[in-house]
């Protein structure tokens, strides 16, 4: 009797441990079912383990005294161990009662048909914004560097890039003035061609690189083609009017459009922006000059401007006045460009009268750039000297800040070595490679500068003899003297 008891007693604890395991099965069959498909060779094998037995016929229980009760949930696949015993009817009473659970539906991994998917907005393509000068890799700004410039960004064409439209060259300069930029004084001297004009009085030499030398008077100056720096620029292009004069204009990454205008012999009539909404902002126009006083005087195309001024009366220190770069602060550079000139103005004056007087010139304040030095010979600024260029681009783009109308004047200069004609076309090749560097290397806008040489008339140091000191480059801000803005 004693024996039946305890048998009694294991096949409840069986049914209970038995139920208990069935509620926590029944939690993961949502989960286990998608991968029934994987584990039937586990099932086969287990079934060979365990073979199934007919569950018992279940006995009536008294009702528990605590807790409700619940049935085993039933089962829609193969019977597992779990599933052979009787329901429970009750639970310890030390256990929270458990909640019926019912199997989750198993998710259905066959396609919808087409009427039974989901209606959703069709993707739209991401728009891309529309960029400038397609031809270009655009790249991201620059960081600035400690000094607050910005270095140089190379740009790179794309493969297939158009060449831009250009116009013929103007009937003033050279014929070859199109084909390969000289590498020596060798290829120059080589392509030159002398005339004489004016009875004997002028003589007018045309050189490759769109430059003609003028001597008449015992003076002699350089003219150059001024759209020609403008040529170069990414994207631009030049148009010929029907008045002869060619207008080359090329558009910035911020939409602005510079345009400058020469006449058939590459004197400089306008320069200009042109803002988005059409505006115009004027920097420089010798348009009145060229129609009003150059011809009302008699001087022709090419003749030179002379207006036999007094040299003016200097009453600031030297070291103000004629700035040494090297010995110079930020603070000198920016006080010499933004200075006023030294002496009071009759007039206003066209670039041409600026460039032809130095005693005009010589009421603004300068700064000569001694530290950047040339080879005899040799114009180009190397490469290691660039960063000798980036304390004036600095102070340059200071005054820009201020006022970015100002117009800047770069003079070249040469030792008195060689021939009056190789000095003053070294210089204004001197004059065009430092403007070149500032606006390539230190982002300076190339409309606010102009270039002028001079050759050996103006020597710092008064000697006949190979100076390095004389082979020079020299800034001043022409701004207050123009006429027509």
């Amino acid at each position: 009797m004693q024996n039946r008891r305890r048998a009694r007693h294991s096949a409840i604890l069986t049914l209970v441990v038995g139920a208990a395991t069935t509620v926590a099965l029944a939690d993961l069959v949502a989960l286990v079912e998608p991968a029934a498909a994987q584990n039937e060779p586990d099932k086969k094998k287990h079934k060979q383990e365990h073979p199934q037995r007919r569950p018992a016929t279940p006995r009536p229980m008294p009702p528990a005294s605590s807790g409700p009760s619940f049935k085993a949930p039933p089962r829609a696949s193969t019977p597992r161990p779990a599933d052979r015993g009787p329901t429970q009817k009750s639970q310890p009473s030390h256990q929270k009662p458990a909640l019926q659970h019912r199997p989750a539906p198993r998710p259905s991994i066959a396609p919808a048909r087409p009427s039974e998917r989901p209606s959703a907005r069709p993707m739209q393509p991401k728009a891309v914004p529309e960029r400038r000068n397609e031809g270009l890799k655009h790249l991201p700004p620059p960081a600035s560097n400690q000094h607050g410039v910005a270095p140089q960004v190379p740009k790179r064409p794309s493969p297939g890039i158009q060449k831009p439209a250009t116009a013929r060259p103007p009937s003033g300069m050279p014929s070859g003035a199109r084909g390969p930029a000289p590498k020596s004084f060798g290829d120059i001297r080589k392509g030159r061609q002398e005339k004489i004009e004016d009875g004997g009085r002028r003589k007018v030499i045309q050189e490759p690189g769109n430059r003609i030398i003028i001597k008449e008077s015992n003076r002699i100056v350089v003219r150059q083609d001024e759209a020609e720096r403008f040529r170069r620029r990414p994207g631009a292009k030049s148009e010929r009017r029907p008045d002869g004069n060619v207008e080359t204009f090329y558009v910035r990454p911020d939409g602005v459009r510079i345009v400058t205008v020469v006449d058939a012999h590459g004197r400089l009539l306008r320069r200009y922006r042109r803002d988005r909404d059409g505006h115009e902002h004027s920097l420089i126009d010798n348009r009145r000059f060229y129609r009003n006083v150059a011809i009302g005087v008699g001087l022709g195309v090419l003749g030179i401007v002379a207006l036999n001024l007094p040299p003016p009366r200097v009453t600031i220190p030297r070291e103000r006045y004629i700035v040494d770069y090297d010995r110079a602060s930020d603070d000198d550079l920016y006080e010499t460009l933004e200075a006023e000139p030294i002496e009071a103005l009759e007039r206003a004056y066209s670039l041409a009268e600026i460039r032809d007087n130095y005693e005009l010139r010589a009421r603004t304040r300068r700064i000569d750039l001694d530290a950047v030095t040339f080879d005899t010979g040799v114009w180009e600024v190397s490469p290691d000297q660039y960063d000798k260029l980036e304390r004036i681009a600095r102070a340059i783009l200071r005054v820009l800040r201020d006022n970015d109308e100002s117009v800047f004047l770069i003079e070249g200069h040469t030792d008195a070595v060689g021939s009056d004609e190789d000095n003053v076309s070294l210089s204004s090749r001197r004059a065009e490679a430092v403007a070149e560097v500032l606006s390539e290397t230190f982002n300076v806008p190339p409309e606010n500068l102009v270039t002028q040489g001079y050759g050996e008339q103006y020597l710092k140091i008064d000697t006949q003899d190979a100076e390095p000191r004389n082979r020079r480059v020299t800034i001043r801000n022409i701004t207050r003297l123009m006429a027509e803005r």
